[in-house]
Order: C-alpha cells, then structure tokens, then sequence
C-alpha cells in the first residue's frame, strides 16, 4: 500500500493535532505559504489561457457557473428543515458550499499529475469563477432581500479579497506575460509547487484537528451533510464536465471543485454579510468534516466515479 506523500504531510498535521502536540507553523510562514499557492496557480491557468481562444470557454464558463449556483440552493433546504438551523446558519453554510477551496483544488491537481492525467489547464479559470457566485446567493438566503444588506462592501469583499485578488492577478499575468520570460520563473512557480503544498497541508492538518471540537458541538447531522453534500456536488460536476465534453482529468477538477467548501474567503465574507451567524458551525464542517474528506477519500472517490462514467460511455 502506498500514500501521496502530499496526503501524508496532511494526516501527519492532523496526528500531531490530535496527539495535542507543541508542533506549529508560524502564522508568518503560512500566510506566505498561501500566497504562493494561490499565485502559483493563478499563473498555471494563465498560461494555459494563453494557448488558446477566449472565446472557446465563455459558453462552457456559463454552464458551469449555472450549474454550480445548484449546490448552496440544494444545500439551503437540507440545512434549514432537515438540519433545524437558522436561517442565518443554513444560508452562511450553504454559501462555505456553493463556494470552492483552492488547496483541495491543488492536491487534485497533484494527485492527476502522479497518474499522469491529463487535463485541460485552464481549469484554473473556473477557479476563480466559481469562488464569487456562490457567496452572494449565500448571502441572499442567508438575510433575504433587503435594505439592511451592505451590498457594496460585500461586493467589495468578494472581489477584493486576498485569494480573488491573487488567483486573478496570477492569471492575467500568466495569461499576458512574454512566455519566454515566464519560464524563468518556473523554478519559483513551478518546480517547488509540491513540496510548498505538503507543507501548507502540515498546517491544515493541525488546523483541522482543532475544528473537531466544533464537529462534535454540531452533532450527527453536520456529520453526514458534510460527506454526502461534496458527493452530491460531484456528481453534478462529473455530470456537467462529461456534458461539456472535457477530458477526464478535466471532469475530475470540476467535480473536485464542486464538492469542495470554502474555508477561507467564504468565512471573511460571511463574517461581514452574516455576521450573526456562528462560524463555528460553517468553518467547523468544511474544515473539520468536508476537507479531510476530500483530501483523503474524497478526489480518488471523483476519479473513480468520473473514470466509471468515461469508461461507460466509451467516449474517452
């Protein structure tokens, strides 16, 4: 039996949590970790973007972004009459589901890359896509339409957040820089991606082992809705990407990035859209239920199923 080494520096973070251990990245070394791996994607895509026609991702871009709007408006139901939550609880979490996480995004990205899957690389795209929808249909669960919603700073916060900002920024200069030039930084950006993110997991494995306690407080229900949601939403990305006629690698990525929750820009803008709600509970299942998950069981379990289906239709 084998492991992704990648994977291994997440279960080694979440032991060593668990084992309640001195063991701490520096919060200094980990915002510059998540920096460069928002950049390095950002740039990936970019140049991907770059070697081919705009104009050939704007219809599959729509679909997916429509399609993608489905999972907070499926989630927010379950949630509000199966989960007893409040409204402003079912709306913030459905919103942590509508949106992506980019790490889990990476270790797909890797994971593909050691089985030598192909995929299409403006895949990155998407990415960014799909991070800003979601939050502000959350939002509009969360508190209805109404005066009381400060949509200019929200539509400030999503946009202008860190990791728009940079996974933007990374792809416009990706997509816009001399290609020649842009190989010189291949030792920087590309090269170090997997050693950077097997540390960046390290200390998203010590983060999620402090989420449990916020597991256990929420019970069984989140329990389950934090497994078979990120299912649910794969399918429909297994579904969509097959339908666009992307690649198998391709399809994966996509399902990866539906059954993903947002931990990071989905918590700073429902901290100020929502701020009665109670981050424990949103934060508590993506990191402490659905990411885990994903990391582990979650991207070998798309694959699968996405490989199940290619090789069902014999299309590729």
């Amino acid at each position: 039996m084998s492991i992704d080494p990648v994977v291994a520096f997440f279960v080694l973070g979440l032991l060593a949590g668990l084992l309640r251990s001195d063991l701490k990245i520096p919060v200094a070394l980990y915002e510059t970790l998540s920096i460069y791996l928002l950049l390095a994607i950002g740039l990936k895509g970019g140049i991907a973007l770059a070697q081919m026609n705009v104009s050939d991702i704007l219809l599959p871009s729509l679909v997916i972004i429509l399609s993608a709007a489905l999972i907070p408006l499926f989630a927010f139901p379950i949630l509000r009459y199966w989960g007893k939550l409040p409204r402003v609880d079912a709306g913030s979490i459905a919103a942590h589901y509508g949106s992506v996480s980019v790490v889990t995004y990476a270790v797909a990205v890797t994971y593909l890359l050691n089985k030598q899957v192909d995929y299409e690389g403006h895949m990155t795209v998407f990415l960014v896509f799909l991070e800003i929808p979601a939050l502000l249909i959350g939002v509009v669960l969360a508190r209805g339409v109404n005066n009381s919603t400060r949509w200019g700073v929200l539509i400030h916060e999503v946009l202008c957040g860190k990791a728009i900002v940079l996974l933007l920024g990374g792809l416009l200069i990706g997509c816009l820089a001399d290609p020649n030039k842009m190989n010189a930084l291949n030792t920087v950006y590309i090269d170090p991606f997997k050693g950077i993110l097997s540390l960046f997991l390290l200390e998203m494995g010590l983060v999620t082992a402090s989420r449990f306690a916020s597991v256990r407080s929420a019970g069984v229900f989140l329990i389950v809705f934090g497994i078979t949601v990120p299912i649910c939403a794969a399918l429909l990305g297994i579904t969509t990407g097959y339908l666009l006629d992307l690649s198998l690698g391709g399809t994966t990525l996509l399902a990866v990035l539906y059954a993903s929750a947002s931990y990071i820009a989905a918590p700073a803008t429902m901290r100020i859209a929502v701020p009665e709600a109670n981050p424990a509970l949103s934060i508590g299942a993506a990191l402490g239920i659905t990411f885990p998950f994903n990391i582990v069981l979650g991207i070998p379990l798309y694959y699968w199923l996405a490989t199940q289906l290619y090789a069902y239709a014999g299309a590729h």
